[in-house]
């Protein structure tokens, strides 16, 4: 197809497809000619992916640009390029750069305490324990900090979601591999946070409705 018909079938405007092969982040299409060349089902996959990345998980397109780099060529081990990725999704914290995995603070208090409560393997050289210790120093600043029953609670559950997804990762395949786990994170935690608010809505209007019969 030309990229006409990759603006008609993506919905994206020409000139922000011009930007993504510029960006590198869309790879280029087979040249047909000097001025012509010629695009494919993948490259409608792509620009879906970057979309998704952007518009459903609210990425900046740099931070896009980032985790379809990890993603195309992982050159570090697994555990690493995950880390780095994670490190690109939001929320963003002070600390870590979206390009690297080694935090500039050395420690993370109340991660650390919630992180060995849980019996959880605690390496702050990775993102998401900085994302935790803002977390629940915000909701500590708040003044509804975690609990212990609410950390046993929302754990359990939040492993067993965890358990879920990597018992699907693919098997082989390191560039499939990091995809699946990245693309799960970032796109799956938009529909995490819509049904928790979901069930507070639907217990709350059954504890109405009950308390009013």
């Amino acid at each position: 197809m030309r990229i006409s018909e990759l603006v008609e079938r993506t919905g994206v405007p020409l000139a922000t497809l011009k930007f993504y092969l510029r960006e590198g982040m869309l790879m280029p299409g087979e040249a047909r000619t000097a001025t012509r060349s010629e695009y494919g089902e993948e490259h409608v996959r792509r620009v879906a992916l970057i979309r998704a990345l952007s518009d459903v998980a609210g990425l900046p397109l740099q931070r896009v640009k980032t985790v379809l780099g990890l993603i195309d060529s992982p050159t570090a081990s697994l555990f690493e390029s995950l880390g780095s990725a994670v490190a690109a999704l939001p929320p963003y914290t002070d600390d870590v750069r979206a390009d690297e995995t080694e935090p500039s603070a050395p420690e993370y208090p109340r991660a650390h305490a919630a992180i060995t409560a849980l019996g959880q393997v605690y390496d702050p050289r990775f993102a998401a324990v900085a994302q935790l210790e803002r977390a629940l120093a915000g909701v500590e600043t708040a003044g509804i900090p975690m609990t212990a029953d609410r950390l046993d609670v929302y754990g359990a559950h939040v492993r067993a979601m965890a358990e879920f997804d990597l018992a699907r990762m693919p098997e082989e395949g390191r560039e499939e591999q990091l995809g699946y786990a990245v693309l799960g994170t970032a796109l799956y935690e938009p529909v995490i946070a819509a049904l928790r608010r979901l069930a507070h809505q639907d217990i709350a209007a059954r504890q109405l409705s009950e308390g009013s019969a």
